[in-house]
């Protein structure tokens, strides 16, 4: 039986069709794994999530995704996208992208109401992904009113309602406390358990080891330059030096000037 989910071959795609942003990927993703996508800024990552979820599609080369090649013309098959969409779910970079009803109530129930899912089915989801992101007392405020850490649990739960078996998430670290990163951490090694597909881009080193299994390192050539463990790569200092992916910390201690990688 073939476990792939997704399937890359070739891929080429570029910005207004002039601007490369991902320049003959291969890659294959299969169900159940933890996967992590690294790289320098611009070299391709949440443009390949971007296509993961079927939001743009190659300029050249192939996916595949579920056994089917993804293209325009087979999302517009409502019987097809209706199933993709419940199958995988996408939390962006930037929350507000996915934030936009008047409540943050409004905002997890809206996916499963489209869906045409019964409204005490919503309710139990809701209030049962609430009390584990620890948003329960947000449900009535607007998403102006929420922290980036409040926001990124909302955006969050409002893909997980949908219960997908693949997750995609866009940097869902960046810029939050050591405890909501810790909380979100948490939740997406619990869902991998449940047997959830989980992939990840980041710029994160400090998380890599537990949200992976696997890690793809894209370049500035944009394409994927090497994919191995997340130990392998992590120790590979020089490799990661070369690649933008830590910088020399400076600090003082006891009136010492000490540099370690960061």
């Amino acid at each position: 039986m073939d476990n792939k989910i997704f399937q890359l071959k070739q891929v080429y795609y570029s910005y207004l069709g002039k601007i490369p942003a991902l320049c003959g990927v291969d890659l294959e993703i299969e169900k159940g794994s933890k996967v992590a996508v690294i790289g320098a800024n611009g070299t391709g990552k949440s443009t390949v999530l971007m296509m993961l979820d079927s939001l743009i599609y190659p300029d050249r080369g192939s996916i595949k995704a579920f056994g089917k090649e993804l293209k325009e013309e087979v999302m517009n098959d409502e019987g097809f996208s209706a199933v993709f969409r419940r199958k995988v779910g996408f939390v962006f970079q930037n929350p507000d992208v996915q934030l936009f009803c008047p409540t943050v109530g409004e905002d997890i129930a809206f996916g499963p109401l489209q869906f045409g899912m019964e409204h005490e089915e919503i309710r139990d989801r809701t209030d049962k992904l609430s009390k584990e992101l620890g948003i329960s007392g947000l449900l009535d405020r607007t998403p102006q009113q929420l922290s980036i850490g409040e926001k990124r649990k909302v955006t969050i739960a409002s893909v997980l309602i949908m219960d997908p078996d693949v997750l995609l998430l866009d940097e869902p670290t960046a810029g939050l406390d050591p405890r909501t990163t810790r909380h979100i951490i948490d939740m997406l090694l619990k869902k991998n358990e449940e047997g959830k597909t989980i992939i990840t881009s980041t710029h994160d080193m400090h998380i890599v080891n537990e949200i992976a299994g696997t890690v793809h390192v894209f370049s500035s050539e944009k394409k994927i330059i090497r994919s191995a463990k997340p130990d392998d790569i992590l120790q590979d200092r020089e490799f990661l030096n070369s690649h933008n992916l830590i910088h020399i910390h400076r600090h003082a201690h006891e009136g010492v000037e000490h540099t370690h990688p960061h």
